[in-house]
């Protein structure tokens, strides 16, 4: 093949089908969707076609595509050095990067691990976790369980598995995984039997109460989503869930890990979910948008209590031995640092209000459809849960295909979108128009039409 000749539009596709394995999909029945470039909220693919980007390239685009203040910061650091490591060693853009982060984080998180995506940051809480409880002044190696919520998901390294919940991702692992305590996730749309609306909240600390309570000595930490369960299906949580689980890991001495590598950087309204119910945890895990969609990146947040249990000599072993080649790199921090400052210089948080009223306005008009058991709604996180019978809340079968084939109609109308199973997601970057607003909404209700002739 000619090095200098571009490869056909055809030639990708078939090369696409023989040589790339894709995330989360069925080899056998993909149809190659290649995007080659992007502007803004659209993307573009190799035939041309201009779509709407409707999940913000699976939740991590927060300015678009191509934005200049990103590029530029990534050009600059290119002419400096591309990569340094972190492992006994630092550069400025990562340093400022940390201290930004501390800066903007709920207060008390003061210190800053880097590590590769939202995976890797849960596993290095889940290790932190485990080695403070050894390594503090008082010793307390018998805490080594971890308590989850029910189809948690956060990740997919073997220790992100072990705490996460989503039988079908994880059970064909189970014989890897350690031990975790469960308890039931507090759905605001699949409640319990007997329960009312208002006493859900209660209901659900009580049954983490009740786990606490018999198994607190040998508890590490519960580790949650705050606010939204998102790759359960955007399961909504009761408003005062996190600040009364909050307040249980301090009364029953357990660490609260808050996994927001899904609704931090302004997904929820706020710059981080814990802002809401004003909570700081033990250690927050930070991903996707960390960088605005351009690099991989994460960032664990340790309390001073916690980090000052790694301190030591040498010879003692404190030490947290865990690490990631790319953690911290310079490319990738400077992007994140250019990504604040777009929150800053464009005021992402102040417009968001008028757009997640819109996204507001569309949910309601959307739960009206049949076949739409609830259209629910966290800051601009919106989803769309269909439903074989709207009054029992009956699923459809995860093999009838019901959410990917509204999608695929969907794109008909120049939106992509990835459902959650049954759940169509609605999560655009935050610098979406109302007008894009307007066609997302309009596309979900398009492709729910086709699919059950509404």
């Amino acid at each position: 093949m000619n090095p200098n000749r571009q490869p056909t539009a055809e030639q990708l596709c078939q090369w696409d089908r023989r040589y790339y394995w894709h995330a989360f999909t069925q080899m056998a029945e993909y149809e190659p969707l290649v995007f080659d470039r992007a502007e803004g909220c659209v993307l573009v693919d190799i035939h041309g076609r201009r779509f709407i980007d409707g999940v913000s390239s699976l939740w991590c685009n927060l300015h678009g595509h191509r934005h200049p203040a990103i590029d530029a910061a990534v050009r600059g650091q290119l002419q400096r050095v591309a990569h340094v490591t972190s492992l006994g060693a630092s550069n400025p853009t990562t340093i400022m990067l940390a201290k930004r982060l501390v800066e903007i984080t709920p207060p008390g998180l003061e210190h800053v691990f880097f590590s590769d995506d939202g995976a890797t940051a849960v596993e290095v809480a889940l290790k932190m976790a485990f080695q403070y409880w050894r390594q503090r002044p008082e010793p307390r190696p018998e805490k080594s369980l971890f308590v989850a919520l029910e189809q948690a998901y956060h990740g997919d390294t073997l220790g992100a598995v072990s705490v996460g919940g989503v039988e079908r991702f994880h059970a064909m692992f189970g014989p890897l995984l350690f031990r975790t305590l469960r308890v039931p996730a507090p759905d605001t749309y699949r409640t319990p039997p007997g329960v009312p609306s208002e006493r859900l909240l209660e209901h659900h600390l009580r049954q983490m109460e009740t786990v606490l309570a018999e198994h607190h000595q040998q508890i590490a930490a519960v580790i949650l989503e705050p606010l939204v369960q998102a790759a359960a299906g955007m399961i909504m949580h009761p408003p005062g869930y996190l600040r009364g689980v909050r307040e249980l890991t301090r009364r029953y001495d357990v660490l609260l890990i808050a996994d927001e590598v899904a609704v931090g950087f302004g997904r929820t309204g706020k710059m981080f979910a814990c802002q809401h119910e004003s909570v700081t945890p033990d250690l927050l895990c930070l991903a996707k948008g960390i960088t605005g969609g351009y690099l991989p990146l994460a960032a664990t947040l340790a309390t001073e209590e916690i980090y000052n249990a790694f301190l030591g000599h040498y010879a003692e072993s404190k030490t947290f031995f865990h690490g990631h080649t790319y953690g911290g790199n310079p490319l990738a921090a400077a992007a994140a640092l250019a990504c604040l400052d777009v929150f800053e210089q464009e005021k992402t948080l102040e417009q968001l209000p008028a757009k997640i009223a819109r996204l507001q306005e569309h949910l309601e008009r959307l739960s009206r459809l049949p076949h739409v058991g609830d259209a629910r709604q966290c800051g601009l996180i919106g989803a769309v849960e269909l439903v074989r019978d709207k009054q029992t809340k009956e699923p459809f079968a995860w093999e009838e295909k019901r959410g990917i084939r509204v999608c695929a109609a969907a794109m008909s109308r120049g939106v992509w979108l990835r459902p959650l199973g049954n759940v169509i997601v609605i999560m655009p970057p935050l610098a979406i128009s109302l007008e894009q607003l307007d066609q997302i909404a309009e596309a979900v209700e398009y492709g729910i039409s086709q699919q059950f002739g509404n």
